[in-house]
């Protein structure tokens, strides 16, 4: 479906996505667990994203609450790949690029009830 693209961008797209919803995954968690958990996936979200929000953090405004920080920073990632690489393909509707990864997860769990259904 996506032959049309670049390999590079289909893997920027993939790599910017599995940051996002790192940083998305890291903001749940953290509503129910603290962020020194012994939890072994709050471990790796905290562990993962940490040099991320330090590259960040000094565009982080300081009134949100250390729990929001993550989603902060995750609409970044959702901002440069829905808007900013569209327009820099030279896309001049948004969305024709827009999210790759979760199209493609979209339709391999399609895929799997339709045989799950059959």
């Amino acid at each position: 479906m996506y032959a049309a693209f670049p390999l590079w961008v289909l893997v920027t797209d993939y790599v910017l996505g599995a940051v996002m919803w790192t940083l998305v995954g890291r903001f749940g968690m953290g509503l129910f667990l603290p962020e020194d958990s012994h939890f072994f996936f709050m471990r790796f979200f905290v562990h993962v994203t940490n040099p991320i929000l330090r590259v960040f953090a000094p565009v982080t405004p300081g009134f949100l609450i250390p729990p929001m920080v993550p989603l902060f920073v995750a609409w970044f990632f959702f901002m440069v790949r829905f808007y900013l690489m569209p327009w820099l393909l030279g896309y001049s509707v948004m969305g024709m690029l827009s999210f790759p990864l979760e199209s493609e997860i979209g339709q391999s769990v399609a895929r799997l009830v339709g045989m799950l259904v059959n």
